[in-house]
């Protein structure tokens, strides 16, 4: 038996400045020690290492069957000394004694601080990532320290692991310096053979969205709702907003006194262009809204399809358009519907076409009438 209470002591103690419990290590001390006993001492034979935290003990057991006649010494006891050790033993029982030889304490002492060390990491890698998982969508500030033909990797805020920030999470055209501060969202905890990789980003839309809940607290108390957001980083953001309190714009709530708020949020994206816009359930209305800044004369939907024909004046055609259709297109993600923009001309037009169309069939309608009349006639 080797006494190991500053063994189990220290096991306390890690339990109590990691918040670790000591369980998480003692099945696997067992089982590494019992690897470590038969390296050591015989691998044939049937052996067991048992912690015991209570007692402060390890003791190393071997296990051997009871037989008339024995074949292999490391597995087999004869009645004879079986009954020595105890008289009721019968042939097919299992003898268990105490065989820890002196020398095992320091062979125990060198495989306990690996295991312990191990089993540290491992304790520490779920610790982050359960620690990540509960902040996931959550923005905090990163450092950035140094850089890759790929990527940036950052030092997260409060968070004891780097970050890796991959320039495709990068808003076009920003540039980021080594040691500038920058806000980061989560996007997700990879697990590779060196540990846990934070992969964070500026592009995804929830990060515009984190950053308006910090600028907004009528966000935060849930008096305003952001229903949907739809955004093409380094280019436009569109956020349809809403409230339930008829008294609460929550348009202006998010745009802040003099733009405060919405301003505070496009320093931060590089000088991304947002559009706040107000939701609304009649969805003639709330595609109008989603075309903002353009006009929007008319909404024609098809409910089937859900899609819609959008008329806008003349002058007002490029702007619902966007630069290379930016702007219907976030609109069209963040309606959830197809959006085809047409002027007032280009509408006029085809009406006129399709009056034309008209005419003209009827006229060919009535000249085959005629035509019949006249056969008949002959």
């Amino acid at each position: 038996m080797i006494n190991s209470k500053d063994f189990f002591l220290a096991l306390d103690q890690l339990e109590q400045e990691k918040k670790i419990n000591k369980e998480f290590f003692i099945s696997a001390l067992e089982s590494a020690l019992t690897s470590a006993y038969k390296k050591n001492f015989g691998e044939a034979r049937s052996a067991t290492v048992k912690l015991n935290p209570e007692k402060g003990t390890i003791k190393v057991l071997a296990y051997k069957t009871v037989v008339d006649e024995v074949n292999d010494s490391d597995k087999e006891i004869s009645l004879e000394d079986a009954k020595k050790i105890k008289s009721s033993y019968q042939v097919g029982d299992i003898v268990s004694e105490e065989v820890t030889p002196k020398s095992f304490g320091r062979i125990a002492a060198q495989t306990a601080k690996q295991v312990v060390m191990q089993r540290l990491r491992e304790a520490e890698r779920n610790n982050l990532i359960a620690e990540l998982d509960a902040k996931g969508d959550q923005i905090t500030t990163a450092i950035i320290r140094r850089r890759d033909a790929n990527n940036f990797y950052v030092e997260l805020s409060g968070i004891e692991a780097e970050g890796v920030l991959n320039y495709k999470d990068v808003i076009p055209n920003e540039k980021l310096e080594i040691g500038s501060r920058v806000k980061v969202i989560i996007k997700r905890v990879k697990e590779t053979p060196f540990g846990p990789e934070i992969q964070v980003s500026r592009t995804t839309p929830n990060f515009v969205q984190k950053l308006f809940e910090l600028e907004v607290p009528e966000l935060t108390s849930g008096e305003v709702e952001i229903k949907s957001i739809a955004r093409e980083a380094g280019n436009r953001t569109k956020l349809a907003v809403f409230s339930q309190d008829a008294n609460l714009d929550p348009v202006g709530a998010c745009v802040g006194a003099r733009g405060a708020r919405i301003n505070a949020v496009i320093e931060e994206i590089n000088g991304e262009k947002i559009d706040v816009i107000r939701y609304s359930d009649d969805i003639f209305e709330y595609i109008a809204n989603a075309l903002s800044p353009a006009e929007v004369v008319s909404v024609e939907i098809n409910q089937e399809a859900k899609s819609s024909r959008v008329i806008v004046p003349d002058n007002k055609l490029s702007l619902a358009i966007g630069k290379d259709g930016c702007n219907v297109r976030l609109a069209a993600r963040l309606t959830g519907w197809k959006i085809d923009v047409k002027s007032e001309s280009t509408l006029e037009k085809e009406e006129q076409d399709k009056r034309v169309q008209e005419i003209n069939s009827t006229i060919d309608d009535n000249i085959e009438d005629d035509l019949f009349e006249d056969i008949e006639t002959v």
